[in-house]
């Protein structure tokens, strides 16, 4: 008889607490660490079970179920990088608190006033890390933080709830992350009141689908990105590489986006078209009255076939009313612009050929970010960590996992051809 066999002949009542019994399910690393600690910080890949380590944790302290805590912490906060982001994943998600309680312990979550209420009295406000002023006045015995490291107002954040931490004797709180080099993430794990586990993707493989392993994991395994997104390593930036996180961080538009004069999308073509190839750099950017360039979308897709990645770079071409698709025909010539007319004839090329290595085409764009004139109306994740990770290679400027870099290209093509080429008769465009 197998496992499955066995379970499904067990009492409904039976299999309902043996689905909750976290002791049973947890692995070391997402089991509450001994010891005196103000921060326990989990570092997980994707699908690693971070979200279910912070929910049974919150769980055990309203509670107040050893080992969590020795009487239930009656004011928890909940604190995700959006409110949509709190409540889908830490509330409501698979994972989240509604789904880690038993029925009869399930706690009321009230939505309209961003709320959880325990039987007990215990209460979990929800909050996000946008508005970082929302946690001013409030007071909690016990934090949850998720994805810290992705929180765009991660510091004001942080400031505004350690004040907030002062009920009970010893009030402590999670953060449950995906690593990113941020500041406030490398002093949390320099900190000596810190606790930290560490959890790859591949340790929760028994609860993840089969299909993502196999084109996720496989895909990215050993990159410079799968390190840090499977893995959960903390990759710092390159000392050689022409951008930095820092930079970058600079360069986020912190304003609506302005008229344009002028809209480019950007294609740097795979060499091949079979699955193995690179990825299309596909890239949006736009140039405003004052000459400055902002990246509006990384569109970039997976190897695919020509006719594919053509209607990908079409379609933002349209969505974006651009001017311009501007083509990098060094790996196919008329070949690349024939298949981009036979889906949309009466498109704009500019095409461009590469003459110099990529070094010399990325160093000029990475001195317009340092003087200013380049910004993202966004986080482009992927693309960012390109650019912190471009630099000297064994066959020239690389990145460290030996991969084209398709995005970075792709935005060299883009900001060249709007900031770095002579243009006649500028035009008004406005998104």
């Amino acid at each position: 008889m197998t496992a499955t066999q066995i379970l499904s002949d067990l009492p409904p009542a039976l299999m309902d607490d043996l689905a909750h019994a976290w002791a049973f399910w947890a692995r070391d690393d997402q089991w509450p660490p001994a010891g005196a600690w103000n921060v326990w910080l989990v570092l997980g890949g994707r699908g690693a079970g971070k979200t279910r380590t912070g929910a049974e944790w919150v769980r055990g302290l309203a509670l107040g179920q050893a080992p969590f805590a020795t009487a239930p912490v009656g004011r928890i906060a909940l604190i995700g990088e959006t409110q949509a982001d709190a409540r889908d994943v830490m509330v409501e998600g698979v994972s989240g608190l509604l789904a880690v309680h038993r029925r009869s312990e399930r706690p009321v979550w009230h939505k309209t006033l961003r709320k959880l209420t325990w039987p007990n009295g215990a209460v979990a406000h929800v909050f996000s890390a946008e508005e970082p002023q929302a946690l001013r006045g409030p007071q909690f015995g016990a934090a949850w933080l998720d994805e810290l490291a992705k929180w765009k107002k991660a510091e004001e954040a942080w400031d505004m709830l350690q004040f907030g931490l002062r009920l009970g004797t010893t009030p402590r709180q999670i953060v449950t992350t995906t690593p990113r080099p941020t500041a406030l993430l490398k002093r949390l794990l320099a900190d000596p009141l810190t606790m930290i586990s560490r959890a790859r993707t591949h340790a929760n493989a028994y609860n993840l689908a089969p299909a993502f392993l196999d084109r996720i994991v496989g895909r990215y395994r050993g990159t410079r990105l799968g390190r840090q997104e499977l893995d959960g390593e903390l990759i710092e930036d390159r000392e050689d590489a022409l951008w930095s996180r820092s930079m970058i961080s600079n360069a986020r538009l912190q304003k609506t986006l302005p008229a344009f004069t002028r809209i480019v999308v950007a294609v740097d073509p795979p060499a091949s078209a079979s699955r193995r190839a690179d990825r299309c750099g596909i890239v949006v950017a736009g140039l405003d009255e004052q000459g400055t360039v902002i990246i509006l979308e990384d569109a970039t897709i997976a190897a695919a076939t020509p006719a594919r990645w053509a209607q990908k770079a079409l379609a933002a071409y349209h969505r974006h009313q651009a001017d311009a698709l501007v083509v990098e025909v060094n790996q196919g010539g008329d070949m690349v612009e024939s298949v981009i007319r036979s889906v949309d004839p009466h498109i704009v090329i500019r095409p461009v050929r590469a003459t110099r290595g990529k070094f010399l085409r990325a160093e000029p764009v990475a001195h317009l970010y340092e003087r200013g004139l380049v910004f993202h109306a966004g986080r482009f994740d992927a693309l960012e960590d390109e650019m912190c990770d471009f630099g000297p290679g064994p066959n020239g400027y690389a990145l460290s996992s030996g991969r084209s870099p398709d995005r970075l290209d792709a935005l060299v093509w883009a900001v060249t051809a709007l900031a770095l080429t002579p243009q006649t008769q500028p035009k008004m465009r406005r998104l």
